[in-house]
């Protein structure tokens, strides 16, 4: 690309070297832009300037773990894998069926989730407040009846603690395994107390603060884990048939190979999902950090901005 246009513009060659590195950083760069848009939407470069620059107090500091984890690459596996335990819980998925337009907008929703994540990680503490009042509102009007006869509301304590620990465990799961750092004991059971802040805000009432409670408290739901036609056909449509372009697939089915590697045997059998350990633990893991690495690579390309000040709300 480089070396056309300088051709085209009559200006003599430079350094080979020099060319092919400007054409990798423009490659780079554009790459970043189009993943970071497709997770964020066309808005969201103007969003992370307003997230991240904005001064005034967060709710976490710098060097929190929720900050290391949210940040990296490795929530694109752990986003997916999220998506599939969360299904699990009959009424949770019922909420999902019944409210959500992810069949005709998944990427709105994925764009949705992602600002939000992002504004109570990142952002300043009012905004944050502010994004945890709006997902309240929405929660309240959220409700109905299972296809099982069970009522359900999306602002249930213990259907929101579920949504929360699935979604946590899975985020930890994937940076442990594709992060850039992975987090030593303390660092992990940091993550769980920072998430619990959310979650509480939410309407989680006592959240896990720790590895060991995050362990303890998904056994304690395996009971409540039911497979629904519900639940299948959003593990088919997140795995199988995502309205993606075609040149996008493969790296896709890269993502989703990954994800479903970090489900537990108990969760795949619900969903019809395949376990193939030897595959697992080399292919698919070798294939998931190299497309994990060239992500975090693209992204790098676009430095997030810096607040003025940042101080941690008490």
């Amino acid at each position: 690309m480089a070396l056309g246009l300088l051709g085209s513009l009559g200006i003599p060659p430079l350094n080979l070297d020099l060319e092919l590195a400007l054409d990798a950083a423009q490659i780079r760069k554009r790459l970043g832009r189009g993943l970071f848009e497709m997770v964020a939407g066309p808005e969201g470069p103007q969003n992370r300037e307003r997230i991240h620059a904005t001064p005034g107090p967060r709710w976490f500091a710098d060097d929190r773990p929720i900050r290391r984890v949210h940040a990296d690459a490795s929530m694109f596996v752990g986003g997916l894998r999220a998506l599939l335990l969360q299904s699990l819980h009959p009424l949770a998925m019922a909420g999902v069926a019944e409210h959500s337009d992810y069949r005709a907008d998944p990427w709105g929703r994925l764009q949705r989730t992602s600002t939000f994540l992002a504004v109570t990680t990142f952002g300043t503490a009012d905004d944050a407040q502010r994004a945890v009042d709006r997902v309240r509102g929405i929660h309240r009007r959220v409700h109905g009846v299972a296809p099982d006869g069970r009522p359900y509301r999306a602002d249930d304590p213990h259907l929101l603690e579920w949504v929360h620990i699935a979604e946590v465990d899975s985020f930890l799961l994937a940076y442990q395994r594709y992060g850039a750092a992975p987090l030593d004991q303390a660092g992990r059971d940091d993550y769980v107390a920072d998430t619990a802040r959310v979650a509480t805000a939410l309407g989680v009432i006592d959240p896990p603060r720790t590895e060991a409670q995050l362990r303890a408290r998904l056994k304690a739901y395996r009971s409540e884990m039911h497979s629904t036609a519900a639940a299948r056909e959003a593990a088919r449509f997140l795995l199988l048939t995502p309205p993606l372009p075609l040149p996008a697939r493969a790296p896709y089915g890269v993502l989703s190979a990954a994800a479903v590697s970090m489900l537990p045997g108990w969760a795949r059998l619900p969903l019809r999902l395949p376990y193939l350990p030897v595959l697992e633990a080399t292919g698919i893991r070798l294939s998931g950090q190299i497309l994990v690495g060239g992500i975090r690579w693209a992204l790098s390309a676009n430095p997030t901005p810096r607040p003025a000040d940042v101080v941690t709300a008490g």
